[in-house]
């Protein structure tokens, strides 16, 4: 049965889902599901997450409705609600497939060796031919004992950027520095 739009769709039957009358939160659930997962497909990789995401906008649906200022169509506003869900929904994804590879290319970087025939002076010349940020991040973090987070303040960069640069100059340094014992 598909539902349909009630005749008195107006700020009575708003009202009535704001104060929580289950009735009329299903019915408006029952009239707008089929359109706002589309929508929710078109930016979901799979039904699973289009699931998620409909259910996550449509609890963004019944906290906020008393936001709704009847200045435009109603579905105009749940498509905005959808849109910025599914949105938020991708941002989260990509950091934490950022994180994600953060931890690939942590889990790459092998634990030092013992290389009694390092110099400090060798050492020092390998952190200065890193690339800039790289080794700025590098010493505040590994030299200065700078926190991630104090980093990303004084660079205006992300914590996850922080991260993510001294990952990779650690991962460079030890590439040098096996590369020095190969030759």
């Amino acid at each position: 049965m598909v539902a349909t739009l009630p005749l008195q769709f107006d700020r009575h039957f708003l009202t009535a889902c704001i104060q929580g009358d289950v009735q009329r939160q299903k019915e408006l659930y029952e009239v707008f599901a089929p359109t706002m997962f589309g929508i929710c497909l078109r930016y979901a990789s799979d039904y699973h997450q289009a699931e998620d995401i409909l259910q996550e906008g449509f609890i963004k649906v019944f906290t906020h409705l008393d936001r709704f200022r009847h200045e435009g169509s109603f579905e105009g506003w749940l498509k905005r609600v959808f849109i910025n869900t599914a949105i938020e929904h991708y941002r989260r994804s990509l950091k934490f497939n950022q994180l994600e590879d953060l931890t690939q290319v942590v889990q790459t970087v092998e634990e030092p060796t013992a290389h009694e025939e390092l110099q400090v002076d060798d050492l020092l010349q390998l952190i200065q031919e890193l690339a800039p940020g790289y080794r700025t991040v590098f010493n505040l973090y590994a030299i200065e004992g700078y926190s991630h987070k104090e980093i990303g303040k004084l660079l205006n960069i992300s914590v996850g950027t922080s991260k993510s640069q001294l990952a990779r100059a650690r991962l460079a340094l030890q590439q040098r520095v096996k590369a020095l014992h190969l030759v």
